[in-house]
């Protein structure tokens, strides 16, 4: 199951306590890579047998682990007035899989200990339980991102492969992931890797960014990872990876192995959308929408674009988007306005959208939108990933670089007349047809007001088009499209759809494209 519970609690200080004696060793990706492939020849041990029973799940539940707090005047990197902090946050819970830490410097790599006196443990009775060598569920990044005056959380790293980071005035919503294998997959198990170590680079007085560098490990591969992450408007990390396959008699018997691996989702994104202007049913609730995220973008090799607006369905939906060398794709948070989602606690306008830029070709591949049905937005049911045509071999390295943008608008000015919103209804002169109405951005370049372009509508063999119209929407300075959808009096199956904006041969607009379901089969209220 790919949802994955959204709580981010505690952090941890370090002091000297936590330091044991630094070793003189460069710190490289070469020197990770050469850790990953060495693991990768070993069979996957778990570092959830480590974790001492007190915090296991039974032992420490929601409400307990809540009274664990960190101590925020110790913090990483704090008493030497570097631009960056870290904190770490406490294992147990949920998060039952600790991570080994390091800390290096361009000579020296020291790890950071366990310290049971980091942590304020409020009224619970863990004095001297756990073990020094017990490691820290993740860690989260602090930086001056808003104010100089003031501390804000830059991102967090916890859980699986799972981290967030954000850019300036945003706030948590989607995250990304290390890998992704077997998502979405309903005849296998999905397989979480984790990251099991770290080595986490102390920044000069100056710096402006923060190199990290990991350790990725799982049943089926071991791989290394590199961050170089640079807050501002928009937060870029650069990521590059090296993974290599467990051969079969070194995986674990039942457990996912190489010859049941169907996906290999390089770059995944996890995000949450439970309903919005486009859900033609809407559960009992007074917001109008509520989504950290409401359309997967991708840019392909020629520069089409492509739109597809997501949707909340009653069953999995996995939609697969031939992507050979794409240019780039993400989970992008289009609406900001306050107006459409009257949330003064989550601030859905806010969640920042996420776009990757593969570094080098990626050959020939796919794009992958996966969506589950929720019906609690605390649960995240979205997930965009790209899956290699031809996957790694065995204890062969496989490499690939990409680089992610955190903010508001990271797409940037590339996607020219974009789709701005998608409603569908009934269409009022016809009960047997559905009515979509798609605005599109009226560009400076494109055609004037007086000479509206025309809207090209398609969709499968199982239904027909008609009544395509498209309007000048003076309020929002937009061109609007609207046409009629008839299912086929036998269909009942899905319909997909496209359209663009066009004068003559020339594209103006992005390409909307739209996975449509019946009406009996859409979210019902509850």
């Amino acid at each position: 199951m790919i949802w994955k519970l959204r709580i981010f609690f505690g952090i941890f200080i370090v002091s000297r306590l936590a330091f044991a004696q630094p070793a003189q060793t460069v710190v490289t990706f070469d020197f990770v890579q050469k850790k990953a492939q060495e693991r990768s020849a070993k069979p996957f041990h778990s570092p959830k047998a480590d974790l001492p029973d007190v915090l296991r799940g039974d032992k420490l539940n929601y409400d307990s682990y809540r009274e664990i707090e960190f101590r925020h005047d110790k913090a990483l990197w704090l008493k030497e007035e570097l631009p960056f902090r870290l904190e770490f946050f406490h294992p147990g819970y949920l998060y039952q899989d600790p991570l080994k830490v390091n800390e290096f410097s361009s000579t020296h790599v020291q790890p950071i200990r366990f310290v049971q006196d980091f942590f304020d443990y409020r009224k619970l009775d863990f004095k001297k339980t756990i073990p020094a060598d017990t490691g820290y569920a993740g860690f989260k990044l602090l930086y001056r991102l808003n104010d100089p005056n003031r501390w804000d959380e830059l991102g967090s790293f916890l859980g699986a492969s799972y981290f967030r980071l954000l850019g300036k005035g945003s706030r948590y919503g989607q995250s990304a992931r290390g890998l992704a294998l077997n998502t979405g997959e309903t005849d296998r198990q999905e397989e979480f890797p984790l990251f099991t170590d770290w080595w986490l680079g102390k920044p000069e007085k100056q710096s402006d960014t923060l190199l990290l560098y990991a350790i990725l490990d799982s049943v089926s591969c071991s791989g290394a990872y590199e961050f170089l992450i640079r807050p501002g408007e928009t937060t870029i990390a650069d990521v590059r990876a090296v993974i290599f396959l467990r051969s079969g008699n070194l995986v674990q018997a039942g457990s996912t192995n190489r010859e049941s691996l169907k996906t290999i989702g390089m770059a995944p994104l996890t995000s949450m959308f439970w309903f919005g202007e486009n859900s033609e049913r809407k559960p009992d609730d007074y917001r109008s929408e509520v989504h950290d995220s409401d359309g997967l973008l991708m840019r392909l090799e020629n520069d089409a674009l492509l739109w597809r607006p997501l949707c909340n369905p009653t069953s999995i939906q996995h939609q697969i988007f031939p992507a050979t060398n794409i240019h780039g794709f993400g989970l992008l948070q289009r609406d900001r306005a306050f107006a459409n989602y009257q949330d003064t606690f989550n601030s859905y306008q806010r969640t920042p959208s996420v776009w990757i830029e593969p570094r080098g070709k990626w050959g020939e591949g796919e794009v992958h939108l996966v969506e589950l049905p929720t019906h609690f937005e605390g649960l995240d049911n979205v997930v965009s990933f790209w899956n290699p045509k031809v996957p790694p071999q065995p204890q062969q390295a496989f490499a690939f670089a990409y680089t992610l943008h955190w903010g508001m608008q990271p797409d940037g000015n590339f996607s020219t007349n974009r789709v701005l919103q998608t409603r569908i209804g009934a269409d009022p002169r016809d009960a047997s047809k559905r009515q979509f109405v798609i605005d599109f951005t009226a560009n400076e370049s494109g055609p004037p007001a007086s000479t509206p372009p025309q809207a090209m509508v398609h969709c499968g063999d199982n239904a027909v088009i008609s009544d395509t119209q498209v309007f000048r929407n003076g309020i929002s300075e937009s061109w609007r499209v609207v046409f009629s959808l008839k299912p086929k009096a036998e269909n009942k199956d899905s319909v997909d759809i496209q359209c663009a904006v066009k004068r003559g041969t020339e594209t103006l607009s992005e390409t909307w494209i739209y996975h449509w379901n019946p009406p009996s089969t859409q979210l019902k209220s509850e």
